[in-house]
């Protein structure tokens, strides 16, 4: 039989990724003892007041059609929070409702680019921002980070990248895999070399909230960039309800009816009594998100002190997230065949680095998500495995 392209260009581009996650998905239901660290889950509990209203909501009857752009209260919320952010006006015209940040993300690139065209990703990158991108036509173009930089984009990579096809740069702020955040001295220096090119900026914010010790900046926040930014984000991070597909995508007024022909194809309107929740998660001030984001923090604290001084794995702070970047490098594995290992020898699920791009290789990702005591176990076999394989090598 015959298909359309996206699937032959999507081949590999999806669930693969996350094989050794699915692997110790399908050992733990035989009844493997694991440790989980491997994807973005929150562990904690979300702010009883947006599950309340939730429920509320949904016990009320607010489960009919919503509008293609989304609940009004539901705008007036996000452009009011992007308004606070930012100190610029926000209108919620300029803002889409989306069924989190995947759907915000692809439905945006479908209405940016296509073929002939091509995606700038600072590398490494999310999992997924690959598919997104090839599910458009256009081309993937990874511009290379460095460890002795953060992994922090640099506008000299960024301008050695650029050609006559190029037309957006994601960029994604605090980072999924390495948990840099930019500045915002460092977004107005990409900045610069996008006004120069006229390169739109697509921005994956579902981390802004957060960020240890340095202030969320959004290209979408800076004045000079404000007509050719998107900021795309949603609460399920935030506000630890991932299973709520609850977020937007706000840009340019311009851009925003672009944007609904698109998502109207996919997903005409939302869930009125999810719509609602998130309205209430971004209104009001939550103890729930204080204590998660003062708890990503200090378990990732306590992961690098655990790898200080390791002969075969090296841990750096991130800046924001949710996840720490374990460089491996020094067992001579890569960061898949490290992950296999740790799941076969250890009991220890991670996600291998490459599956973050090429800049990730020889490293892993380590999810935040689970309580210290498991924690610390995870990081003994860790640390363990890795200095075993340095010994045997040596």
């Amino acid at each position: 039989m015959r298909y359309a392209s996206i699937s032959s260009r999507l081949d590999g581009l999806g669930s693969g990724k996350w094989a050794v996650h699915l692997e110790g998905r399908r050992r733990a239901q035989a009844g493997q003892p694991l440790i989980f660290l491997s994807i973005g889950e929150p562990d904690l509990p979300p702010p009883a007041a947006v599950v309340d209203q939730a429920v509320a909501s949904l016990r009320a009857g607010r489960v009919r059609y919503a509008p293609g752009q989304g609940e009004p209260r539901a705008l007036r919320a996000i452009a009011a929070h992007l308004e606070r952010r930012s100190g610029l006006a926000v209108s919620p015209t300029q803002v889409v409702y989306a069924a989190g940040t995947q759907h915000g993300l692809f439905s945006t690139m479908l209405t940016l680019v296509e073929a002939g065209d091509e995606v700038l990703v600072p590398d490494p990158h999310y999992a997924t921002y690959e598919g997104v991108v090839a599910g458009t036509g256009a081309t993937f173009v990874p511009v290379p980070t460095r460890p002795e930089d953060g992994f922090h984009l640099t506008p000299e990579a960024l301008e050695a990248a650029v050609t006559p096809r190029s037309k957006v740069l994601l960029l994604n702020t605090p980072s999924n895999p390495t948990g840099a955040v930019l500045t915002a001295g460092e977004i107005d220096a990409i900045g610069e070399v996008c006004i120069r090119h006229d390169l739109w900026i697509v921005c994956d914010e579902v981390y802004a909230e957060l960020t240890f010790d340095r202030p969320f900046c959004s290209p979408f926040d800076r004045p000079q960039l404000r007509d050719r930014s998107v900021a795309v984000a949603s609460i399920s991070k935030s506000h630890a309800v991932p299973g709520f597909r609850a977020g937007w995508v706000a840009g340019p007024a311009e851009f925003a009816p672009r944007l609904l022909a698109v998502t109207e194809t996919m997903l005409f309107g939302s869930q009125p009594f999810l719509a609602d929740a998130l309205a209430v998660g971004l209104d009001q001030l939550h103890p729930e998100t204080v204590a998660m984001r003062r708890a990503f923090h200090e378990r990732a604290a306590t992961m690098v002190q655990a790898l200080d001084g390791s002969a075969g794995v090296q841990a750096r702070m991130p800046e924001g997230g949710m996840f720490v970047l374990l460089d491996v490098r020094p067992t001579g594995l890569s960061g898949l065949e490290f992950a296999w290992r740790l799941l076969d020898e250890c009991g220890v699920v991670v996600m291998p680095g490459e599956s973050f791009g090429a800049g990730g290789a020889g490293h892993i990702r380590v999810a935040l998500t689970v309580e210290a005591d498991v924690m610390a176990e995870a990081c003994s076999r860790i640390r363990a495995l890795a200095e075993s394989l340095v010994a045997a090598a040596g």
